[in-house]
């Protein structure tokens, strides 16, 4: 995750990106930049290896001047922090500065192929690949923004991105960030606002960007299209001090938000662990020695709630990647029964805050009987993080709903990490198919901004069946546990009764319940056990049961079968478990929020459960 600001207006660009981008230092501080396009045109570039304060140093208090630039606070994804992998990239001419936050899925194809047009790269990033794609647009006789348009167009993966040119009086370029009308100011989050507020400027009107949209800054003021040039009308919301504050980014609740924030808390969760040059993934948190890791006889998960259900994930994961035999339990049982485990077991916990009462309990029980201990959370300096012998933080940034949402995405992407990096170093996975499930992970956010970008269908869904008092979450194999995932959010913020099952377990007994007052909600993405379902889904549709159904688009057959599909993008077997968790996590939301419930703040939960 990285923090982007820009500004265009009457006062100096440098001393007001500078405190935007203190204000979103919590996003990433590996590295910082700023690019100021003086009066005369010229295209000034300052960079700093770590946090943003090393600019002031930089400049030794002459900054440079002008009225219109963009800056970043990098947390690096591909490349070391370095002065050459720091943002703002430029372009083989030195004209174009260019800031971006995200994974370019693709890079790799388009630094292959601007490489062999004659293009220059100097850093190991994938945002660098941009900057030469808006030079190459221009050299084709595109204006500035046509060519960032077409780069929009060329780019796979969820990524934010601003861009300006030297020698032009604005404009600013941006893709998926919000705009700040009036003052001109293009940002990756509200708080990045707050120094202006602060100098007086009023409450601003902001704009939020939606994937395949565009903002065009300038000093006269921003439009708005599509990437292929099409005007968008975008409604814009006044904001307060309040709303930078504490930010929902442009939606309602925070709950929203916080599905919206998906893509980026799993490319959070991948920095500095995915090797996507080199095909392979790096645990530097891990506490086990290659040696010790050989020995590893069992592997036991633990968690609660959501965790437990990413838990139940996870234990596929170790056990097809890794080779190693696993198990998932709620960790409010575990101690119970006086487990048998060992030096060579590995005890995995899982929880957003670190602080849950039951699983921290488990720990010391697993810390007592000898066995090797670590933790997925998070939040740094918990008391999980303190009793387990390794964390593998989350980075997903503060999660204010109280159902979990991003930290379930971020803590499946961490076990699909620890699963390939333990079967890397059992011999279990060659370099081959490493090299192939790391580059799965990279189309991860990108695959969940699909279905994101396709929200609105479950508002019009919520609609036509969020009268239904009782609802039953089918899956199968890894998506037996999304099931049950999916009914767990759906009563813990609208109230419904809600159950999950394994889809085969639903003949032995509660087949029994399927009437038509009965809402079914099946996953049948197109993968090894889509026929099995799709049998589950004809038995409850010949007992009067209503179904709607998760399907892989194009799916058409199983499509005939339901009454309401929802369609997800193709994804690998790897990804499918996150990838079929939005669109229950969108349902629930919009069921919830036709009920009128309190979704933030849902009756009797809390979000960090610290009794037993």
């Amino acid at each position: 995750v990285c923090g982007i600001v820009a500004y265009v207006g009457q006062d100096e660009a440098w001393p007001i990106i500078y405190e935007e981008l203190k204000r979103l230092e919590y996003r990433g501080y590996d590295s910082a930049g700023i690019a100021v396009v003086d009066d005369t045109g010229a295209l000034h570039l300052r960079k700093t290896v770590g946090k943003v304060s090393g600019l002031a140093v930089e400049i030794n208090g002459s900054a440079p001047r002008g009225s219109l630039g963009l800056g970043h606070t990098r947390w690096a994804t591909h490349g070391a922090p370095s002065h050459d992998n720091a943002h703002p990239h430029i372009d083989c001419s030195s004209r174009v500065a260019l800031v971006h936050n995200g994974i370019v899925e693709n890079y790799l194809e388009l630094k292959r192929r601007l490489t062999a047009s004659g293009h220059i790269f100097k850093s190991e990033t994938d945002t660098e690949a941009l900057s030469h794609l808006v030079e190459e647009g221009m050299s084709l006789g595109l204006s500035f923004e046509e060519s960032f348009r077409r780069m929009g167009r060329l780019v796979q993966g969820s990524s934010a991105i601003t861009a300006t040119l030297d020698g032009e009086d604005g404009p600013i370029c941006a893709m998926r960030l919000g705009f700040a009308g009036g003052i001109g100011i293009v940002a990756s989050d509200l708080p990045a606002l707050l120094p202006v507020l602060e100098r007086g400027a009023g409450a601003p009107n902001v704009g939020f960007l939606e994937g395949g949209e565009m903002a065009i800054v300038s000093r006269e003021g921003v439009r708005y299209s599509d990437l292929s040039g099409n005007p968008v009308v975008k409604e814009t919301r006044r904001v307060s001090r309040e709303d930078i504050v504490v930010d929902k980014g442009g939606h309602r609740h925070f709950m929203l938000k916080e599905i919206m924030d998906q893509p980026q808390a799993m490319t959070a969760a991948l920095k500095d662990r995915a090797d996507f040059a080199n095909g392979r993934v790096n645990l530097p948190e891990f506490p086990l020695s290659p040696a010790d890791v050989m020995q590893l006889e069992r592997v036991v998960l633990i968690g609660c709630g959501t965790s437990l259900h990413a838990a139940q994930v996870g234990r596929h994961y170790i056990e097809r990647l890794a080779g190693i035999p696993a198990e998932a339990e709620s960790a409010s049982e575990f101690r119970y029964r006086d487990p048998i485990i060992g030096p060579r077991t590995l005890v995995v916990s899982i929880g957003q805050s670190g602080e849950t009462a039951d699983t921290v309990a488990a720990m010391h029980l697993a810390r007592e009987k000898g066995a090797t201990l670590i933790t997925i959370c998070n939040a740094e300096e918990s008391q999980a993080a303190r009793v387990a012998d390794g964390a593998l933080y989350m980075h997903a940034g503060l999660e204010v709903g109280v159902a979990s949402t991003k930290t379930f995405v971020a803590s499946l992407t961490i076990l699909q990490l620890l699963s390939v990096y333990l079967g890397q170093l059992r011999g279990k996975l060659d370099a081959e198919t490493t090299r192939r499930l790391v580059d799965q992970m990279a189309r991860g956010p990108g695959l969940i901004g699909e279905v994101l970008a396709e929200a609105n269908l479950y508002s019009s869904l919520a609609r036509r069946i969020g009268h239904y008092d009782n609802f039953l979450f089918l899956g199968r194999g890894a998506n037996a546990a999304i099931a049950s995932e999916g009914a767990l959010k759906l009563k813990e913020i609208s109230y419904i009764h809600a159950e999950g099952y394994p889809a085969g377990e639903m003949k032995h007994g509660p087949i029994a319940l399927i009437d038509p007052e009965m809402c079914t909600v099946a996953l049948a993405p197109r993968d090894d056990l889509r026929d099995k379902t799709l049998s589950n889904i004809k038995e409850v549709k010949a007992r009067g049961g209503l179904v709607v159904a998760v399907l892989t688009k194009g799916d058409d057959e199983a499509a005939s079968e339901v009454d309401f599909p929802l369609f997800i993008p193709q994804a690998p077997d790897l990804l499918m478990p996150l990838v079929t968790t939005v669109p229950l996590q969108l349902l629930s939301y919009y069921i919830a929020l036709l009920r009128g419930c309190d979704v933030d703040q849902p009756r009797n939960l809390a979000k960090s459960v610290t009794v037993e």
